[in-house]
């Protein structure tokens, strides 16, 4: 027999090695036993296999892969071309990151599952308000939301939400691209999240994912959306939409939104109210007109181009938009506190500092659970209430036509800045502002202790450059009636060439009197002298330092001495506290503690800061207290030595104040007028007030001191 072998290339030789037969016999011999004693070779590994499966498939596109492997230097090219992939290579890259692109978005959209279960605001809790002694005060629930069905809600208010939001609602699969792009490109280049969402999208943010602004938010949004588009039709998604998305005012869903801003059902909206609410979806805290101006000019901005935009769409006719041209006030604020007549003020104050202190929106305060533990105290509180009631009756039996338009604040605060109670006004649903909490009014004679204070600290400058010199309580002014304020020049002239004085109460003239003395007396002549010695500027400053407001001072001039300013209730109690805290100043504040839920929040507490020397607020309140014991010497407090405090008048009998400290808490009263009707123009008290230092401010403070 012939052995053919294949034919061998002249380069290469071929080795042909013959077994010897006897190994063939050996072969063949082996028993059973010895077959099965033989060790078998390890399986290849999973990965092995994987690898020899595909690389028998690819083998075919082996050939352009090698194409498209760049090889740099690239031959036959020169320069810098030499390091440029070949079209070819280009167009592989890019196709084969489209390609994993879309491998991944697929396999992320397969492992996406729509949540079960919807974010905590769709099972809201109440708001808690506890007392100081952590005994319940008020529950509010702020969320206010009644589902709707979409088949109520009139097309046109449908259109105007879709028009201000969404315009392609029906079309989109539920994201867009392009709004997406956008938002990626704000996130690369200025760490911000923000736009690129559609209707479906600002749903499933809103009720299934948190409110935080990352791209992994992003990422999940749009994935589910995407689901969601495709198991849920429109309609129901808008429904859903409709009735979860919060308009502001404590309000979830357009009809609660509807009531709150209109005071009708979504079913009586007209178009040009619903692009009001339409406007709200992009952020009630800046489109709600009735929060400030800046808010109104933002929200009619935004109603004439939701209209505009209906009639782009096709929603709306141009005769038909010709018709909306005046812009639909919406209702003031109601009120959002189901608590009590007077509660509800100090809901209203408490609510205001926790949102500021804990660093809290209106949106996630809105969505309730949250404990809020005051500083008020339920006593005090019953006590300072108790006394302006029946001070308020008694004016009105006694002038009824002048105490229609009589306004009473109080407030209490303790020398560690903590508001123990206040009067803000007969009842919050029907008088919405606060009064312990107004800058209405002028302080008058109560604000001579800061003059005072600032005197002592700074001292006096009587020439023009020259060095300040130390004032005492014992240093004497001049105390007679309308002594014209003087400069180093001569004498101060107003703008209408007159001479500046003031006018003592009852046009009294003291003459020389001490510094001590004259705030005993509240002789206003030596202060108006003495706050242009000091400096009208240090003057401010102190006042501002013990707690007074920068923005309740007017013009620095000569009469910011004697109480030109309009400090609140709340503020000038604060202020005589800090003479009782030694000259260090505590902001006042309403909350202690804030949970969310029983975890403790981050809260801003104030701390006390120097205001003036202890010195100095020493011998302001040595004053102050000769000044109760004069004019109420039966008073078991000046007995004691316990109270400090004196009344306070205004040269146009515009208000009536009497403030003081009795065992670290300080106390602040004013009565004023004014016709809510007609104007926010103070009106003469005309006697209703009785006199400065025994009328009606000074019984409310007494009884509510539980001083006799």
């Amino acid at each position: 027999m012939q052995l053919k072998l294949p034919a061998v290339p002249a380069d290469q030789t071929m080795e042909l090695r013959v077994l010897d037969p006897g190994t063939f016999d050996s072969v063949k011999e082996q028993t059973p036993s010895e077959k099965r004693s033989r060790r078998k070779a390890p399986r290849p590994s999973v990965r092995a296999r994987f690898l020899v499966g595909a690389g028998s498939r690819l083998a075919p596109f082996v050939p352009f892969a090698r194409r498209l492997r760049p090889e740099y230097p690239r031959p036959g090219r020169a320069g810098w071309r030499r390091w440029v992939p070949s079209w070819r290579q280009s167009l592989g890259a890019a196709g084969m990151a489209v390609g994993v692109s879309g491998m991944l978005l697929t396999a992320a959209y397969a492992a996406t599952d729509i949540p079960e279960d919807l974010n905590t605001f769709a099972t809201q809790q109440d708001n808690v308000y506890f007392w100081s002694d952590g005994t319940p005060m008020a529950r509010t629930g702020w969320v206010r939301r009644q589902a709707m069905p979409l088949k109520d809600v009139p097309e046109d208010v449908r259109w105007a939400v879709l028009a201000a939001e969404n315009a392609s609602f029906y079309s989109d699969p539920g994201i867009s691209v392009s709004g997406i792009t956008r938002a990626l490109i704000r996130t690369v280049g200025e760490g911000d999240t923000q736009g690129g969402s559609t209707i479906t999208q600002q749903y499933v943010k809103n009720v299934y994912l948190s409110q935080d602004r990352s791209l992994s938010r992003k990422f999940d949004e749009a994935m589910i959306a995407l689901k969601l588009d495709n198991k849920m039709d429109k309609d129901t998604i808008l429904e859903a939409y409709l009735n979860t998305s919060w308009f502001g005012r404590g309000t979830y869903g357009i009809q609660r939104a509807s009531q709150a801003y209109y005071g009708k059902d979504v079913s009586e909206l007209n178009v040009s109210e619903a692009a009001v609410l339409a406007s709200l979806l992009k952020g009630a805290g800046l489109y709600d007109p009735s929060l400030s101006q800046a808010n109104r000019e933002r929200a009619v901005e935004r109603w004439e181009w939701t209209l505009d935009r209906m009639v782009d769409i096709g929603k709306l006719s141009k005769s038909e938009r010709a018709k909306y041209t005046k812009f639909p006030e919406p209702l003031d604020q109601s009120s959002q506190y189901d608590t009590g007549k007077q509660s509800d003020y100090l809901v209203e104050l408490a609510s205001q500092y926790a949102k500021k202190a804990a660093n809290l929106s209106d949106q996630d305060f809105d969505r309730g659970g949250y404990q809020i533990y005051t500083t008020f105290d339920r006593e005090r509180q019953t006590e300072l209430t108790d006394a302006v009631t029946k001070a308020r009756k008694q004016v009105a039996k006694d002038d009824p036509k002048k105490a229609k338009a009589a306004h009473f604040g109080a407030s209490s605060v303790t020398a560690d800045g903590r508001i123990l109670a206040v009067y803000g006004g007969p009842d919050h649903r029907k008088q919405g502002f606060n009064e312990s909490n107004a800058t209405t009014v002028p302080a008058g004679s109560a604000f001579l202790p800061f003059v005072y204070a600032a005197a002592l600290e700074h001292g006096v400058v009587k020439e023009r450059g020259g060095e300040a010199t130390p004032v005492t309580p014992e240093t004497v002014y001049d105390g007679n009636d309308g002594v014209p304020v003087t400069t180093p020049e001569g004498p101060y002239w107003d703008r209408g060439g007159k001479k500046v004085s003031v006018h003592n109460d009852g046009k009294r003239s003291w003459g020389p009197i001490s510094l001590h003395n004259a705030l005993v007396g509240s002789v206003s002549t030596p202060f108006l002298q003495l706050g242009m010695d000091t400096g009208l500027d240090k003057v401010r400053a102190t006042a501002e330092a013990s707690g007074l407001l920068a923005s309740s001072f007017g013009a620095q001039v000569p009469a910011l001495s004697v109480g030109s300013a309009t400090p609140s209730a709340i503020r000038m109690a604060s202020g005589y506290s800090t003479f009782a805290a030694l000259g260090k100043h505590t902001e006042p504040y309403s909350v202690r503690k804030v949970t969310h839920n029983g975890s403790k929040v981050p809260l801003d507490t104030p701390k006390p800061k120097r205001a003036v020397g202890g010195d100095v607020a020493t011998r302001v309140t040595a004053a102050l207290t000769d000044a109760f014991r004069a004019d109420h010497p039966t008073s078991a407090a000046a007995a004691s030595s316990e109270a400090a405090g004196k009344g306070g008048t205004t040269q146009d009998d515009k208000a009536a104040w009497y403030v003081g400290t009795a065992r670290d808490v300080s106390t602040a009263v004013v009565v004023y007028r004014i016709d809510l009707t007609k104007s926010l123009e103070p009106l003469p008290l005309d006697g209703i007030a009785g006199t400065a230092n025994s009328g009606v401010p000074y019984d409310i403070w007494s009884s509510a001191m539980s001083i006799g």
